[in-house]
């Protein structure tokens, strides 16, 4: 959402205010103009909009699926499928996304005349013919003067989306001409590349805002402009002939692996879940969520939360979320006693947390593959415990507002159970499901050897026979409607009947999980998988339920499942537009990171302001997670964030001794870059959820951000403690490990905000902390009281490699040069490999040194050997050897934490609870 976007959004939300809330159709106009597009025209033009939608959404599919290659036809290579999906997003951009004529248009009518005379000049002065450079501007400048109505579409726009879906395709249609003049561009790549970018550049201002536009602005500026910079940030400065072969004409900037990621895996994803959401699922995961949770304190919150959490394992956008599940949770919320900006923040923090939710995150979970090198079952399982316990904090939190303000949940329509056998049945379903886990698990298992190739048709029978079972389970109750959250609730839904009335929703869900985590397959493929499923149902829900309710008007609900599928493939391709631009765009970003190493360059930067001391190097790269994600979409956020500042953290802490595993440093900058959703004064998220609550904006924003605390001391917790991540955890340990983890975010949330069993008084919130903080890295207080590491002298580093342990790590000190002949001292970790004496086993680790006097030299590093893997090169000094010591367990610090725990739990028992205002008062 571009700012001028969110200050027309605050304007409507503060004249809204008075009376609670935007419209509906308000709403839907505000997600439409952030993720779909402001633009529907009527008649032939608005028809032709839908077609273009649903052949890129047939194309993806087409290309996702075996088929082609089953037939020898229509199989395209990266490259052209890349060149295809951004012809289609740039055409849908220009289409769909009209511009409006503001200030911001009119100061950018000023900046494109003078990138256009920087390009002439400079194209100039290298020989490049540049006749044609103004050529492209007349209709861009046409275009941002005059603007564009939302009901229909001027020529000027009809020409840059015609024009920019060409300059897209031209790698498809003149894909062999390229690959044999590659370095080499002719004049017609000039042209194409130099339209195409300033094209891409304003698709990117329209659908997602200025602030991407202006940051990849910036660093193609500074492609060009290195010998000019700062000299800690200078560079030889790149012509003409090498930006356009970089960025356009080969796959290192825009048509990158960004690009690739969105054309191979995100769009299908994308598809997914507005297909999942068309067939009625977004709406059932809100009540079953409202069924289960509605009637405890606060319970419309939790409810909120819940199913912000299920929404968000399909959705890819913030703020769709926050308006999708916002416009019934925020309401109720407001009913119970919560604010308008705190329930509008309660409604953000869920939302956004959604991004970081496997197995989707936001599509961010499929770059991680591509960028860490990692298979896409790892990337999950790193994943997965932050991203819970940062749930089960935020319904802790919830639970605490309420308890502040003596909050009442909603009236049950039913008394509920008596409490053992509420937990009999609890136990009866745990059951349930387990045994039909294993049946299913075994089944698969026996069906693939016992039929072969043909057991992917026994497997749709009997996902078919499972699911038309499960529709006649739906059939007995009541179908689902979307309550009025404004209407009076008398009652809740009932948790049984609710549940059972959209069961057969999970099963696409299934699939997906399946095909990731079990069968292994490619995202790519277990998506398209999904999608088909997704598909089948659509086509045959209502046909089948009519026939099993005996409804009648076969046909009618024929055509309304085909109807329901149409809109789902189109409403997939429109909310993939923004993404797909989005990405192209970060590919600029990436390209220039590539061809002008700014990123060691801003690793220098990053190092002089934090003076090398690790946490400020953290904490510096945590702010500028934060400013680069402010305005961008999860996908081109984390494309940027981690092509800037994963590398900083990687290189400043092996320099300074800190160890990170490359997926732990993604996760970081990730986490930090959509935190920019919540943060003010620039979080999408929390305009819409103020858009919908009638509260302001920046006050939202302002809670929604320390409701977001634990999301943001996660990182910070997983970087030093990896145990988080699951990294080398067994089962047991992970359990372990999940357990205190979570404990630990619950008392963390209970110091921030000032509240346990009763009000906080200053030293039981210090304690609170010091509590999670030991739960969460024990180790920090076990070292200090028994070091892990013992100093040796260099040269007796094959004693210390003979005293360690077979496959434990020797920690290095090494001084040498880097890439680039600048002298450099960091940390390595050399596993020590087997071996009679300590010399053998350094030689089978792949190191050959030579002892000289007082210091070590390193002779020879063998090829592809655990000490090449760990960084180390000839003719580099160890300065340093540290050899590991036995430890106590880490664990024992547990005790005095939970001694100090109990101590808080007297103090507070003792206290009493205070006197609290009522629901009412609390309104």
């Amino acid at each position: 959402m571009s700012d001028d976007k969110q200050f027309e959004a605050a304007a409507v939300e503060n004249a809204a205010a008075g009376r609670g809330g935007l419209s509906q159709a308000e709403l839907d106009e505000l997600v439409a103009s952030s993720d779909t597009g402001g633009r529907s025209p009527a008649g032939f033009v608005g028809k032709m909009l839908v077609a273009v939608a649903l052949v890129w959404s047939l194309f993806q599919l087409w290309i996702a699926s075996p088929l082609p290659f089953m037939i020898g036809w229509g199989v395209f290579n990266d490259t052209e499928a890349r060149s295809i999906h951004l012809a289609f997003a740039l055409f849908l951009a220009f289409a769909a996304y009209p511009a409006a004529r503001t200030r911001a248009q009119l100061i950018l009518a000023l900046i494109v005349p003078a990138l256009l005379t920087f390009l002439f000049i400079y194209g100039s002065k290298e020989g490049v013919p540049v006749w044609w450079i103004p050529i492209p501007g007349v209709l861009l400048i046409a275009a941002i003067i005059l603007g564009s109505p939302k009901t229909h579409i001027p020529f000027w726009e009809w020409g840059l989306a015609i024009v920019g879906a060409l300059a897209a395709l031209y790698l498809y249609v003149f894909y062999d001409g390229i690959a044999t003049r590659v370095g080499a561009p002719i004049l017609q790549d000039y042209a194409v590349a130099v339209v195409g970018i300033l094209l891409l550049l304003e698709a990117t201002r329209r659908a997602l805002g200025p602030a991407l536009m202006i940051v990849a602005t910036v660093f193609l500026a500074y492609t060009f402009l290195g010998p000019l910079m700062p000299s800690i940030i200078a560079h030889k400065g790149n012509n003409l002939s090498e930006v356009v072969n970089h960025q356009w004409i080969t796959t290192e900037g825009v048509f990158g692996i960004a690009l690739g990621v969105s054309t191979s895996f995100v769009f299908l994803f994308v598809l997914f879940g507005s297909l999942l959401d068309k067939a009625g699922a977004g709406n059932y995961f809100i009540q079953v969520a409202f069924s289960l949770m509605g009637h405890l304190r606060g319970g419309p919150a939790k409810a909120a939360v819940v199913s912000s959490a299920m929404t968000g394992l399909i959705s890819g956008s913030s703020i769709a979320n926050v308006v999708t599940t916002g416009t019934f949770t925020i309401p109720l919320m407001k009913r119970v006693g919560f604010s308008s900006e705190k329930a509008g923040a309660v409604e953000v923090a869920s939302s956004v947390n959604g991004q970081i939710m496997p197995p989707v995150m936001g599509a961010a979970a499929f770059l991680m593959v591509e960028y860490v090198g990692i298979p896409y079952f790892d990337v999950v399982k790193h994943a997965f415990v932050p991203a819970v316990i940062s749930y089960i904090a935020l319904v802790y939190i919830v639970h605490l507002e309420a308890m502040k303000a003596d909050m009442q949940g909603l009236p049950r329509a039913v008394e509920p159970k008596p409490w053992v056998a509420w937990l009999i049945s609890i136990a009866f379903t745990i059951a349930a499901i387990c045994a039909l886990s294993f049946a299913v698990y075994y089944l698969m298992g026996w069906i693939r050897p016992a039929f072969g190739d043909a057991a992917i048709y026994v497997v749709f029978g009997f996902l078919t026979a499972v699911y038309i079972g499960l529709l006649w389970i739906a059939s007995r109750e009541e179908p689902l409607r979307m309550e009025d959250p404004d209407a009076p609730v008398t009652k809740l839904p009932i948790p049984g009947p609710t549940i059972r009335s959209g069961l057969h929703y999970i099963l696409p869900v299934v699939v997906l999980v399946w095909a990731l985590m079990v069968d292994r397959l490619s995202p790519g493929l277990s998506a398209f998988w999904a999608a088909s499923f997704m598909v089948f149902i659509l086509v045959t829900q209502r046909p089948l339920m009519a026939i099993l309710r005996g409804e009648g008007n076969l046909g009618g609900a024929i055509g309304e499942g085909f109807g329901d599928l149409l809109e789902g493939l189109v409403a997939g391709a429109r909310n993939m537009i923004g993404i797909g631009i989005a990405t192209a765009t970060a590919g600029i970003i990436v390209g220039s990171v590539s061809q002008t190493g700014v990123g060691s360059a801003l690793a220098d930067v990053v190092e002089v302001l934090s003076g090398g001391n690790i946490m400020a190097i953290l904490v510096l790269t945590a702010i500028l997670s934060l400013i680069l994600g402010m305005g961008l979409p999860t996908t081109a956020n984390y494309i940027v964030v981690s092509a800037l500042l994963a590398p900083v953290i990687v290189t400043l802490g092996q320099q300074n001794g800190l160890i990170v595993p490359l997926i732990a440093v993604h996760l970081f900058v990730f986490y930090f870059g959509i935190m920019a959703d919540v943060t003010p004064p620039v979080g999408l998220a929390s305009f819409a959820a103020a858009a919908v609550s009638g509260g302001d904006p920046i006050r939202t924003g302002v809670v929604a951000f320390f409701y977001s605390l634990r999301t943001a001391a996660l990182p910070f917790l997983f970087i030093f403690n990896t145990d988080l991540l699951l990294i080398n955890v067994g089962w047991g340990q992970g359990i372990f490990v999940f357990i205190t983890a979570t404990v630990a975010m619950l008392l963390f949330a209970a110091a921030t905000q000032g509240w346990f069993l009763t009000r906080n008084r200053i030293y039981e919130t210090v304690a609170l902390l010091l509590v999670a903080f030991t739960l969460f890295r024990p180790g920090f207080w076990m070292d200090m009281v028994a070091p892990p590491f013992e100093d040796v002298a260099p040269a007796s580093i094959a004693e210390a490699a003979m005293d360690t342990a077979v496959g434990d790590n020797l920690r290095l000190q090494v001084s040498g040069l880097n890439n680039v002949g600048d002298p450099v001292t960091f940390t390595a970790l050399l596993p020590v490999s087997e071996g009679e004496t300590g010399e053998d086993r350094l030689l089978a680790s792949g190191v050959d040194y030579i002892v000289n006097e007082e210091s070590v030299i390193i002779d020879n590093v063998t090829f592809d050997s655990p000490a090449a893997a760990a960084g180390l090169d000839w003719d580099q000094t160890i300065e340093q050897v540290r050899k590991p010591v036995p430890q106590p367990s880490k664990y024992w610090m547990f005790i005095p934490a939970l001694l100090l725990l109990g101590l808080v739990v007297m103090l507070q028992r003792g206290r009493g609870q205070p006197v609290r205002k009522t629901a009412a008062e609390g309104a």
